[in-house]
């Protein structure tokens, strides 16, 4: 872990604090993660929760939410961080997993880009378009929302659904002819000076960011989880409060430049870690019927089924 000079050395403090308040028996705990998951990344990066004797934490990284997900169905990850629209799609399909935290929402963080010179100047001009995005992703809320708002109908496009970086080199060759995206993804694309900003998520969608656990062992480990999210919690002040340190180690572990995530941390600079109230899980509900609705998801689904109370 880094050690802080005043007048972060207080974190320290806290952060020995919350490690200390770790269950003490030997156990394992199982974290996935994806790049857009910053303050896992952090908090990683910090060794913040190896630093509690008995505790062996794995962590297993993903191209984007619905991989995660998989995985966390099946057992190869106990928790883990997406965004708003994984756990719908994995909820119709009868997964066993359950919400356990959030965190506020970002909509600056996500985009609808087009190439600088494209003749897309309007959300309705996406009509008969090839659009890349990672199906099931928050990708696919803010593309909804956004062709809701132009009039359009999901039929209208033509998806590609393409991970985040097939879906990168197919927007640059000049295969499709947007792209829907999030941070860092976005951020990086922007640095290039090739694209367009057609929508933010402003306006359209929450983006939210969800900590998601398999039922069993959301269930088995609520002490556990507790002391995560204080330490997810405490490790946003380290972000607040040691911006650029913290956009150094984003950048030495993702690899995209440090200026990059400058510009993500100020476009989403909390990170706080909730369990869910009634607000999130109703506008939750609301994306799940909209994609009910479209037929995107096979059936229905009622989240509040699958979100653990505190």
């Amino acid at each position: 872990m880094t050690l802080l000079t005043q007048p972060g050395r207080w974190l320290v403090i806290a952060t020995l604090t919350l490690v200390a308040a770790l269950p003490a028996r030997a156990e394992e705990l199982r974290i996935g993660y994806q790049k857009s998951s910053f303050n896992l990344i952090v908090l990683k990066s910090r060794g913040v929760l190896e630093q509690k004797p008995g505790l062996t934490v794995k962590w297993v990284e993903f191209p984007a939410g619905p991989q995660l997900l998989e995985a966390l169905n099946a057992g190869s990850v106990d928790f883990g961080m997406t965004g708003d629209t994984p756990p719908l799609f994995s909820q119709a399909a009868g997964s066993k997993l359950v919400y356990v935290g959030y965190e506020p929402a970002k909509p600056q963080a996500a985009a609808i880009l087009v190439p600088r010179s494209s003749a897309i100047k309007q959300l309705a001009d996406l009509k008969g378009r090839r659009i890349a995005l990672q199906k099931g992703s928050s990708s696919h809320a803010l593309l909804l929302r956004a062709l809701d708002k132009a009039g359009l109908k999901w039929d209208d496009i033509q998806p590609a659904y393409l991970a985040p970086a097939d879906a990168r080199a197919a927007f640059e060759r000049g295969a499709v002819d947007a792209w829907a995206i999030w941070d860092p993804y976005f951020a990086a694309a922007e640095k290039t000076g090739a694209v367009r900003v057609l929508a933010s998520g402003e306006g359209l969608t929450s983006n939210q960011t969800f900590y998601l656990a398999s039922r069993d062992f959301a269930q088995k480990n609520k002490a556990l989880l507790d002391a995560v999210f204080d330490a997810l919690t405490h490790n946003n002040d380290f972000i607040a409060q040691h911006n650029a340190e913290a956009a150094h180690l984003l950048s030495a572990y993702v690899g995209l430049d440090q200026s990059t995530f400058e510009q993500v941390l100020a476009r989403h600079p909390d990170y706080r870690v909730r369990w869910l109230d009634d607000k999130t899980i109703a506008e939750q509900q609301k994306l799940a019927d909209r994609f009910a609705t479209e037929g995107l998801i096979p059936h229905p689904v009622n989240v509040a089924d699958i979100v653990v109370r505190h």
